[in-house]
């Protein structure tokens, strides 16, 4: 029988979890259980809620699901602790490394406006990093469903913070809301700032949104980027830009862009030499973590041993990790694999 190497033991980066979304379930019953907030039946059952966003009305209702969350974090210390605590999953799931997104407008209103929000969010990040040992940054992501003004504003604010902590900018919500280049001033401000652009595309809608962002947007990432499998030559283009794409494979089948685990086509952006960095995006709502993303890799799509540490390698180069902490993670994976 062959030994079958623990997944949560194989270092890796993480790289595309949302704020909100990375809260334990229990956390959140407890804050909501503190503030007295009626939380839909979807976030208390204690299994995953059922979602399609594949339409408009599921998209929508994801939506609700996250605000509803969102609304039980109202204090510098529920910030403190969700911050924590997702450090602590992602080190017991063998991450050396997280970047963690979030658009400080929908908190900042609770924690005193815009700038004080994202200070307690990055001194959180900088507090749970010292303590936990995991090396942890901040993507300040825009919501493509506002006005682009508002992307600009949150542009010059992560680029005024980048020695604080942020490493990207990036741009979530509906995709099939907003045309990428209605960003592209937001996202200009961002890459001469020194920061990663890594917008998402490429789940909702197809190839094109990929394209979007890579020509409109000059995306050294993207989030999710999973339907450029439809489009070869847009497969290759990825490769030999080396554009890494932030896979989440238990979201997608949540979501209804894939119906089942090995429907998503990781062999297929694999083999075309596309880089990728498996994420768990909204663990809250898809009930899993890190380490599960690979394990759908082994169970769905029969990656071997050899072909998983390979993806952690890529999650690891496709990271704004510096140079020395990326040496470390890819030792520790060779030495997974020896």
């Amino acid at each position: 029988m062959e030994h079958v190497r623990d997944l949560r033991q194989l270092p890796k980066a993480h790289l595309h979890l949302h704020f909100t979304g990375s809260m334990r379930p229990a956390t959140l019953l407890e804050l909501a259980d503190k503030y007295g907030v009626h939380l839909p039946e979807a976030l208390t059952s204690g299994e995953p809620p059922k979602l399609r966003a594949t339409d408009e009305r599921g998209w929508f209702r994801f939506q609700r699901l996250y605000d509803a969350a969102r609304s039980c974090l109202r204090a510098p210390e529920d910030i403190r602790r969700l911050v924590r605590e997702a450090a602590e999953e992602d080190v017991r799931d063998g991450s050396g490394w997280l970047e963690i997104q979030v658009d400080p407008t929908s908190y900042a209103p609770r924690l005193g406006g815009l700038i004080p929000a994202l200070e307690i969010i990055l001194d959180a990040v900088e507090t749970a990093s010292r303590e936990t040992g995991l090396g942890m940054r901040v993507l300040v992501a825009a919501n493509r469903m506002k006005h682009p003004l508002d992307a600009r504003t949150l542009a010059r604010l992560a680029v005024r913070y980048a020695d604080r902590g942020v490493v990207g900018f990036g741009l979530s919500n509906d995709e099939r809301r907003g045309m990428a280049r209605d960003f592209d001033r937001a996202f200009a401000i961002a890459r001469e700032g020194g920061l990663l652009a890594a917008p998402h595309g490429g789940e909702l809608t197809g190839p094109a949104s990929v394209r979007d962002c890579l020509d409109d947007l000059r995306a050294g990432r993207i989030g999710h980027g999973v339907r450029a499998a439809e489009d070869p030559r847009l497969l290759r283009r990825l490769a030999e830009k080396g554009v890494t794409c932030e896979v989440c494979p238990a979201s997608n089948v949540a979501l209804g862009v894939y119906e089942r685990p090995e429907d998503v086509p990781l062999r297929t952006l694999y083999e075309a030499g596309v880089p990728m960095a498996l994420g768990a995006d909204d663990p809250l709502l898809f009930g899993s973590r890190l380490a599960d993303q690979y394990e759908i890799a082994r169970r769905h799509h029969g990656f071997t041993d050899e072909e998983l540490a390979e993806l952690a390698r890529q999650s690891v180069r496709g990271s704004a990790a510096p140079e020395d902490v990326k040496a470390k993670l890819l030792s520790g994976v060779d030495h997974w694999i020896h």
